[in-house]
């Protein structure tokens, strides 16, 4: 039964870090650039959702908050590649990491002037509710976790797959010069994946936070996440997904049959063996690109 609570919470937690290293993945497929401020993206929409739906705040219901964040992030995204990123054009990714890097500064500095430093609940119907499954309790939030993740892999997938504009986003994700001649708008398609990476962002935040309490440092754990889309393959969606959820089992099962100071640095470790006999991750996904 212990086994089986520390599967769930593991999951849980991996669920959360394998949609933000999503969000890795999605921007890294189109732009080739890494953006390290994805992490305080799921931040701020955690905060976002809590303004909204908090009462000393606005006091939205929670199902009206939710929808409402995850737009406004789509919107933050999109605004971001358009009024800041396109003026990079040109620039070494260097330049782009170390923009995004600030960036996250800028958000947590920011989430803390709003919302201060200490930490803060988010009104969840769900939180502290739970299911009973013999000797083993099933927090809800944990379940919701698990089933939104699942439910978003899913609809990722046939978004890309089966749609003409996720198809155009992978076009241009390949190879952006012959995606441009066939007349895939190239600017407006990198937005809307900085749009997209920002709601999945602000899903994961909405995730974590109806599990406990968050501040602004939160947004470090974007570096895990990270982390975890190497450990699965950096540019394969289902590898970032495996990687979260690797590293989310790794952590209770190490602290509870290892020692609890080992927990945070066995995903480091975890990565560091990857890189050393599979550089390219689990589920790498290394081709040459058309020119």
């Amino acid at each position: 039964m212990d086994v089986l609570q520390l599967l769930v919470s593991g999951l849980a937690n991996g669920c959360v870090y394998g949609l933000v290293a999503m969000g890795f993945v999605l921007i890294y497929k189109a732009t080739e650039a890494v953006n390290f401020a994805q992490g305080d993206f799921m931040m701020l929409g955690a905060f976002i959702c809590l303004g909204l739906t908090n009462p000393q705040f606005m006091g939205l219901p929670f199902w009206v908050s939710v929808p409402v964040a995850i737009a406004i992030m789509g919107v933050f995204g999109y605004a971001l590649d358009l009024v800041v990123l396109r003026r990079m054009s040109g620039q070494s990714q260097i330049a782009v990491i170390i923009l995004t890097i600030a960036l996250g500064f800028v958000l947590r500095f920011v989430a803390g002037l709003i919302w201060g430093h200490e930490p803060i609940s988010l009104a969840s119907p769900i939180a502290g509710k739970d299911i009973r499954l013999g000797g083993v309790v099933l927090g809800m939030d944990e379940i919701m976790v698990i089933g939104v993740t699942l439910a978003m892999t899913i609809a990722l997938y046939f978004y890309f797959n089966r749609t003409k504009l996720g198809v155009a986003m992978q076009a241009s994700s390949q190879n952006q010069l012959a995606a441009y001649y066939m007349g895939i708008p190239v600017k407006r398609i990198q937005s809307l994946i900085w749009a997209l990476a920002g709601m999945v962002a602000a899903v994961a935040g909405i995730l974590f936070a109806s599990k406990g309490s968050i501040d602004p440092s939160i947004g470090l754990l974007g570096i895990k996440s990270f982390a975890a889309a190497v450990i699965g393959g950096f540019g394969s969606l289902p590898g970032a997904l495996l990687g979260g959820v690797i590293v989310g089992l790794i952590e209770p099962f190490a602290s509870r049959y290892i020692a609890a100071g080992y927990a945070q640095i066995m995903p480091y470790l975890l990565l560091f063996v990857i890189l050393i006999f599979r550089p390219h991750g689990i589920l790498a996904q290394v081709h040459q690109k058309k020119v």
